[in-house]
Parts: structure tokens; C-alpha cells; sequence
């Protein structure tokens, strides 16, 4: 048996020893006391009591688990094939525990002052669709209220984004200005539909802020945060709150929520009923996702919750600055590259053909990682894939609902028109941009709010695909892998394959 082998063994036994003698009694405590516990009343009272009691075991619970799982990780690579097997087959396992474990410690993690605790607090819910990207989501549709007082959570009515339109624009800095408004083709209006052109979603949050506080029904009542969802996540909401019914009869599904808000809507009914029937679903879902709240359905949320983050699906923004740095730290607000340790390349676009045509446009991204620098940091290879999937037949279909899916522009019909920003991970930097397929027009370096941006605009038509390929190296407090946040598309997959075979991290 190699040295490396015996260490891997006597490394294994040692973190089963350590999950067995501090984690697990840790959580089957709050497991059980959450169990035991009536989490809701039932009429949208959510009972925060249990859930702060649990709060403080659960993050030590996990804080434990979370370094018993790196120390694994880190452990030497075995040779006999036996250990090597035992050793990957409990780095799966224990890898999916910790992160289930992790996301269901990010929502205990939200502080009771975001959940009305002392006082009522108000969250504008900002209802995105991707069929009409922008770089945090999607065209915003309609707004609803969002109140939390002592774990009440109470959503209010939604407006259009038409009854928003004339409280004016949400106070876009110069770098903004210059790269969503002046250079076009689209001239983003910044007021309240083109808010998620902004990448960040404390910056759409400030945008919200300045529209609410001109509205007849927002300037007495101070803004607390932003919520902002995508059909996407009220999807994922459907499969576990159930079936929902719309005024006209028709059922929505945990299978087919999406793709009604993202395509069928604007098939089936006239402009003016679309905003309306988004509206329900929203206030259906999220209404729904407290109540009758037992332990079995806080996981699944909080899991949820995570998840959608990750893919921006799902972000949320307090004002309170330590509620904020919390919710920040779970990963509940999405925001440009800002980690180190753990880095990403950031991909975000926005259409600029006024059409619905995001439901069409595929994106795909491959990752390959192709060295393990001296100076700790790492080097990879990207490829990402942008590809207009409608054919004929789809462009009858939707041809036959008039302009407002395909464009409003008659010689743009049909093609994705995709401002992109690309962002190197924090810390780190990129090159080699090149580009191949469709047609890419004013590829230019900007800066975007103090950090460097890679624009340009892609126009693809039907079955076409641009690819943008190029290298990032990381920071030298790399500890992760790469990853890629982007803009969130109509379904879960988000595309990424990575590739890190070449060599691997090995940091404490």
C-alpha cells in the first residue's frame, strides 16, 4: 500500500469520526425540534421562533460540515484501485450533503428583521421575463408589494409596468448611460421595464428604489428591498405548492409554468390580458410558498431558493446594511464576478431586437481547464454559445400572433440581436477573445461601475450560433473551480460542462 493510500484511508476514518461525533448530533437536533414545531398557521403566518431557535446550530452545524468536507476533498489522490473507489463515492455523497445542507443553512440565515421582526418591512417583487433578456433576467413585466411583518408575508397587488412607466427612470450612472443608452441599437429607457439591464442586483434595487419613491402609492412607505423572480423559479414554486389555476380556467403545472409565460402567453392572448395572467401566477406562487409550512417543505425551499440563486433565477436586495451583507453572504443576491476565492466569468446579455425571441436563443459554455499556475492561480479555456433554435414552423406559429414575439422591426424578424458583457473572474484577468459564427459588431472594452467590461453585440439568425472563446486566468486565492454566472435562459440546465482534468487544486 502506497503512503498516499494509507493517508487517504486514515483521512477518510477521521472526517466519518468528526461528521459522526459533531455534525449529524448537531443537525437531528434542529431536525427534530423543527419537526416537532408549527411552523405556520396556515393563513400566511409564518412562525419565526422555531427557525430562529434553530438558526445559530444549524450555521455551526454546517460550518462543521463544510470543513470536514474541504479536508476530504483535499486529501491525496489513492492509487489501489479499491481506495480510490471508496474515496469517489464518498466525495459524491458527501459533496451533495454539503450542498443541501448549505443551501438549507442560507435560508435560516436570513435575518428576522427581513421577515418583519420588530417592525413591518416592504419588498417590491419584480416579475422578470427572459424572453426578452436583460443582463439580471429579463423585461420587467409587473410589480408587486411584498409585506413581512412578525412572519406575516402578505403579497399585495401587481401592477403593469404601464402604470409605472410615467414615474420616470431609475437614475442610471454614466458608465450605464453610456452602454446601455447611447450605444444601441436598443436604447434602454431605464425606467421601470429595463431596470435588470443593470448586472447587479443591488443596482437594479437602487433603480427601484427611485421609480417607488415617486409613485403615488410608494413615496409614504419607504422601500425595504427588491425581490426579483424569473418563471423559471415560480415553476419550481408550482412543483412544490401544487397546480394553479388562472382566471380563465387554464391549469398551470410544475412542467409547463415556464414556457406559458415565456412564449405560450403571447400566442394565446392579446397584449393587453399577458401582464395580467404573469401577475396571477406570481401572486399565487409566492403567496403559497409559506404557507402550510412544515419541515418537509422548508427544505425543498430552501433548497429551491439556493438553487434559482446560482442561476439567477431568483435574487434578492435589502437596503438595512447588515440584513444585506447576510443575505449576500448566503449567495441570495446576484451581483458582477466579486470572489477570489471562489471565481467566475460573468456572461450577461440583453436583446436589442424588441421581440420576445429569448424563449429561442440556446446558450451554451464549455469550461476546460488547461493549467495549475505556479502562483496558485489557474488558467482556462472557455467557449460560449449563443444559438437561435426557431425554425420555420415556429416562425409561422408565432408569426401568426403578429410582431410582438418575432420583433416589432420587419427586417430583424426572427433573429436574436444580443448585447453581451463579459466580466474576468475578480482578481483575475482575461484574453484571447475571439469570436466565430453569426455576425459580431462593435467589440469594445469598457468599464461598467468601476470593473472592466468585454462588450459587443452577436446577431444570429435562425439556426445560426456565435461562440465567444477565450482564456481567463484566476486570482492567486482561487480555491474552486470556475464557474460561469449569467444571464438566467427559460429552464433549469444552464448549459455548462467543465472540463478540469488537466490538473487539480489542492488548497486548504
Amino acid at each position: 500500500m502506497y503512503g498516499d493510500d494509507i493517508t487517504a484511508v486514515q483521512g477518510m476514518t477521521s472526517v466519518v469520526d468528526s461528521l459522526i461525533g459533531d455534525s449529524v448530533p448537531q443537525f437531528m437536533n434542529v431536525l427534530t425540534t423543527l419537526k416537532n414545531a408549527q411552523l405556520s398557521t396556515g393563513d400566511g403566518q409564518l412562525n419565526i421562533q422555531p427557525i430562529l431557535e434553530a438558526q445559530k446550530t444549524i450555521v455551526s452545524a454546517n460550518e462543521s460540515l463544510q470543513q470536514q468536507v474541504q479536508k476530504y476533498q483535499n486529501l491525496p489522490k489513492a492509487h489501489i484501485g479499491i481506495v480510490n473507489d471508496a474515496y469517489n463515492t464518498g466525495k459524491t455523497q458527501l459533496t451533495k450533503l454539503a450542498d443541501r445542507v448549505d443551501q438549507l443553512s442560507g435560508i435560516f440565515q436570513i435575518p428576522p428583521n427581513f421577515l418583519g421582526s420588530g417592525q413591518t418591512r416592504t419588498y417590491a417583487l419584480m416579475a422578470m421575463t427572459t424572453s426578452e433578456e436583460r443582463s439580471s433576467g429579463g423585461l420587467i413585466g409587473s410589480v408587486g408589494v411584498v409585506t413581512t411583518d412578525n412572519g406575516k408575508i402578505s403579497i399585495g397587488d401587481f401592477r403593469s409596468n404601464k402604470e409605472c412607466i410615467p414615474y420616470g427612470a431609475g437614475d442610471p450612472t454614466e458608465d450605464e448611460q453610456r452602454i446601455f443608452e447611447q450605444w444601441g441599437p436598443l436604447k434602454m429607457s431605464f425606467d421601470i421595464r429595463d431596470l435588470a439591464v443593470y448586472p447587479d442586483t443591488s443596482r437594479v434595487a437602487e433603480g427601484m428604489q427611485s421609480i417607488w419613491q415617486r409613485t403615488s402609492w410608494g413615496r409614504d412607505t419607504p422601500l425595504d428591498g427588491v425581490l426579483m423572480v424569473d418563471p423559471v423559479f415560480l415553476q419550481e414554486l408550482v412543483k412544490i405548492n401544487g397546480n394553479i389555476t388562472l382566471s380563465d380556467g387554464r391549469v398551470l403545472a410544475g412542467g409547463n409554468t415556464a414556457e406559458f409565460l415565456l412564449n405560450k402567453v403571447y400566442i394565446d392572448y392579446p397584449v393587453y390580458m399577458q401582464d395580467t395572467y404573469f401577475a396571477q401566477v406570481a401572486e399565487q406562487t409566492v403567496s403559497n410558498m409559506f404557507s402550510n409550512l412544515d419541515l418537509t417543505k422548508l427544505s425543498k425551499v430552501a433548497q429551491l431558493m439556493g438553487s434559482m440563486s446560482e442561476g439567477r433565477c431568483f435574487s434578492m436586495y435589502s437596503f438595512d446594511e447588515a440584513t444585506e451583507k447576510t443575505i449576500s453572504d448566503a449567495g441570495f443576491t446576484a451581483q458582477t464576478p466579486s470572489s477570489e476565492e471562489h471565481p467566475q466569468a460573468g456572461v450577461y446579455v440583453t436583446e436589442q431586437n424588441p421581440s420576445k425571441m429569448g424563449w429561442y436563443i440556446h446558450r451554451t459554455s464549455k469550461i476546460t481547464r488547461s493549467a495549475c499556475n505556479n502562483d496558485g492561480s489557474q488558467t482556462y479555456h472557455v467557449e460560449y454559445t449563443m444559438t437561435n433554435t426557431i425554425d420555420d414552423n415556429q416562425i409561422g406559429i408565432a408569426g401568426a400572433a403578429g410582431t410582438y414575439i418575432l420583433s416589432v422591426n420587419a427586417d430583424q424578424q426572427g433573429r436574436g440581436v444580443e448585447k453581451t458583457l463579459i466580466y474576468a473572474p475578480a482578481g483575475g484577468s482575461l484574453t484571447n477573445l475571439q469570436t466565430s459564427g453569426g455576425t459580431v459588431t462593435g467589440s469594445r472594452q469598457e468599464t461598467l461601475n468601476g470593473k472592466t467590461v468585454y462588450a459587443s453585440i452577436a446577431n444570429i439568425g435562425p439556426g445560426e450560433s456565435v461562440t465567444y472563446s477565450f482564456d481567463v486566468t484566476t486570482s492567486i486565492k482561487a480555491v474552486s473551480d470556475l464557474t460561469i454566472d449569467q444571464t438566467p435562459m427559460g429552464w433549469t440546465d444552464s448549459g455548462v460542462t467543465t472540463d478540469t482534468a488537466a490538473c487539480s487544486i489542492n488548497k486548504q
